[in-house]
């Protein structure tokens, strides 16, 4: 009987290991971000990709925040964007403090809420993994 359920237990790992794949399949997808600095003030344009179906899910938001967490930008979206993929929002006016040499680029969607998979930005070099900087 012992043997039965080392046998049971394994078999249903796969299993287990596949419904949490599909369930984290629908996060949002951060494919390109461009930061455009002028003096102290920051312009961000972040292209998302994510299977929006409609009202109830659907791409609603991203932000920037720091190194700690410390939210410094966030942008609301208003409505599904399904025939629209991948789509391009801006936010301009965004604060980031002189000190600071990492951010972070979060996206969210009304179903699966924050994905973990974001996009990490050092401010110190002008490109890297899905992002460009720009500063006049």
């Amino acid at each position: 009987m012992k043997q039965t359920k080392t046998v049971m237990l394994w078999a249903t790992i796969p299993g287990l290991m596949l419904v949490a794949a599909v369930a984290r399949a629908g996060d949002v997808e951060i494919k390109d971000v461009y930061l455009h600095q002028q003096g102290s003030s920051w312009q961000a344009q972040v292209t998302l990709l994510h299977a929006d179906t409609g009202w109830e899910h659907y791409a609603d938001a991203w932000r920037l925040v720091d190194a700690n967490g410390k939210q410094l930008g966030n942008r609301v979206l208003y409505h599904p964007h399904v025939n629209e993929q991948p789509f391009t929002r801006s936010l301009n006016g965004i604060d980031i403090p002189a000190a600071t040499d990492v951010i972070f680029v979060e996206a969210h969607d009304k179903q699966h809420g924050w994905s973990p998979q974001r996009v990490k930005i050092d401010l110190n070099t002008s490109s890297g993994e899905r992002y460009h900087i720009r500063r006049e």
